[in-house]
């Protein structure tokens, strides 16, 4: 955890218009106060809220010498082809009741994407609760988050030969080793932060133990769980993480939460569509839906592109020309040439596959194909620079486990 400094005065310019962080307490009083009224939260909701975050992670926007709106910055990684790309997560979007409608909330996401670009970022990220406004910012679809409901009397594996065991403080490095062993994998999941790993073991309201499973090399896997009580004494498990390495583990795992099935209904956890515990069931004795669609934002081209990973063995050139209202920057064409899994980005070009900055983002994550953006109209380009985007840009759908 970063040491938490006091407030002092003067850490923030006081202008007319002006973003940053908060100066002190009465402006953390002020973005409690927001978020009571933009999420409906309780004040003893705000006091949590409070303590599981750090002051320096929230941005504020001020007009007037008022705090108008807020939100929570937070720098972690996402995972694409094998590569972690640094990106800025947003959350706890509010805006003052007296400020609404007055486009406070668009120039809030003006400033934050500035600030991270100006930090290093390639990209950011952020779960929607109204698209237009993060369009505007130049945001996209371009993944979802699915929700899995698993029959607890489906998961009687007869898997018993690994140890399980309650998970301590002591584990939490060869957890983490064990959950960037598989999501390095999983296109659009987390390279967590202390942030996402406190979301998984302390999440709001409600209690979550941790088990983990040993074999001859260690940690294989790890589940963090909940209890929710439901009517008439039964519960349902609701899941924070669940990881396997090796395929004994996940039969242990999956094991150890039908070993709860007589009070127990349902399992259920987040992740994609194509989760590999579901392989492993008898039946389709499951639903997997979506359960939120998440946006990103190309901050930068240049280093976006040459941050992924790319298929091992493919090597191939696309001519971009893209259009950014917000950076001049990313105006322009560029050649994207991709080998051995490493991409390289230069100014120049034919411009020959056309596209507006939102739309780079699902094209990125390989979210939406060229072929499908080209039919909606979203992008203009030629047979053959369709069919090179979607070879360099193809593989599993994108998903996230994590909210943030």
């Amino acid at each position: 955890m970063r040491e938490r400094t006091p407030w002092r005065d003067g850490d923030v310019d006081a202008k007319p218009d002006d973003f940053g962080p908060p100066r002190d307490e009465q402006e953390l009083s002020a973005v409690a106060d927001i978020l009571m009224h933009a999420y409906a939260m309780t004040p003893a909701d705000c006091i949590a809220w409070r303590q599981r975050l750090d002051p320096r992670d929230l941005r504020l926007l001020r007009e007037g010498g008022k705090v108008a709106g807020t939100l929570v910055s937070i720098r972690k990684g996402q995972w694409f082809g094998g590569r972690s790309v640094p990106v800025v997560g947003v959350g706890g979007v509010g805006v003052s009741p007296l400020h609404r409608g007055q486009g406070t909330a668009t120039r809030l996401m003006t400033r934050l994407v500035q600030e991270a670009r100006e930090s290093g970022a390639a990209l950011s990220i952020l779960y929607p609760a109204t698209q237009p406004l993060y369009r505007r910012a130049g945001y996209e679809q371009a993944g979802a988050r699915y929700e899995t409901r698993v029959q607890m009397s489906a998961l009687e594996m007869g898997e018993r030969s690994l140890s399980l065991r309650a998970i301590e403080s002591r584990d939490e490095d060869a957890i983490a080793a064990c959950y960037t062993s598989v999501a390095r994998f999983r296109q659009g999941w987390l390279d967590r932060s202390e942030f996402s790993w406190n979301r998984v073991r302390n999440p709001r309201s409600e209690p979550v133990h941790g088990y983990l499973v040993e074999g001859s090399a260690g940690v294989e896997g790890y589940v963090y769980l909940a209890r929710r009580p439901l009517k008439d004494l039964k519960q349902e498990l609701a899941l924070t993480d669940i990881v396997a390495t090796t395929p004994a583990a996940a039969r242990r795992l999956l094991r150890f939460l039908g070993d709860h099935h007589s009070l127990g209904t349902e399992v259920v956890w987040y992740g994609g569509p194509d989760d590999p515990f579901l392989l492993m069931l008898r039946e389709q004795s499951y639903s997997v839906k979506v359960y939120m669609h998440w946006m990103v934002r190309v901050l930068d081209v240049v280093s976006a592109l040459e941050a992924r990973g790319w298929t091992p063995g493919l090597s191939g050139s696309l001519h971009l020309e893209v259009t950014d209202e917000l950076f001049p920057e990313n105006q322009g064409r560029f050649v994207l040439e991709v080998e051995d899994s490493v991409a390289r980005v230069k100014r120049g070009g034919e411009g020959r596959l056309r596209l507006d900055i939102r739309q780079l983002g699902p094209l990125y994550t390989g979210f939406q194909s060229a072929a499908s953006l080209r039919s909606v109209g979203l992008v203009e380009a030629d047979d053959a620079s369709v069919q090179a985007a979607m070879a360099l840009f193809s593989g599993p759908q994108p998903s996230l486990r994590d909210m943030f």
